[in-house]
């Protein structure tokens, strides 16, 4: 038997619970890219980690620069409760966007995380908004 194999796969009830489950918290570089294109998004696209002068040298078109450590109540309050926020940081080397996915969920708002980060929108040769 092989490593694929030896243990098996769940029933597909239960891979579907997950991979639904996945969805509800994470999204995907081209799927954030496929929305921004077809118009204003009805989320708010985070860039949750690193200085200013960073997220204007090098960002996702769209995006705002809320570091994760900036994430308070008092600053979300300037959002509508039900604002679904997606966030991302450098990539899949960082953990900021998952620092910022945390506070939002522990304040109430809903979330997902953008897997892949800057590095993943890079791989998928999708431009970047910022200084050149």
């Amino acid at each position: 038997m092989n490593p694929v194999s030896a243990i098996p796969a769940c029933p597909p009830a239960i891979a579907r619970d997950h991979f639904r489950r996945r969805l509800e918290l994470e999204t995907d570089c081209a799927d954030v890219a496929a929305a921004l294109r077809a118009g204003p998004p009805d989320f708010v696209l985070l860039h949750a980690v690193g200085s200013e002068a960073a997220f204007r040298q090098r960002h996702i078109p769209g995006a705002l620069h809320l570091p994760h450590g900036l994430i308070t109540a008092e600053r979300m309050a300037a959002w509508p409760a039900d604002t679904l926020f997606v966030v991302y940081c450098a990539g899949p080397h960082c953990n900021g966007a998952d620092r910022a996915a945390l506070k939002l969920a522990e304040l109430g708002r809903p979330v997902k995380l953008m897997l892949g980060g800057l590095t993943g929108w890079a791989d998928e040769g999708l431009e970047f908004a910022g200084e050149s």
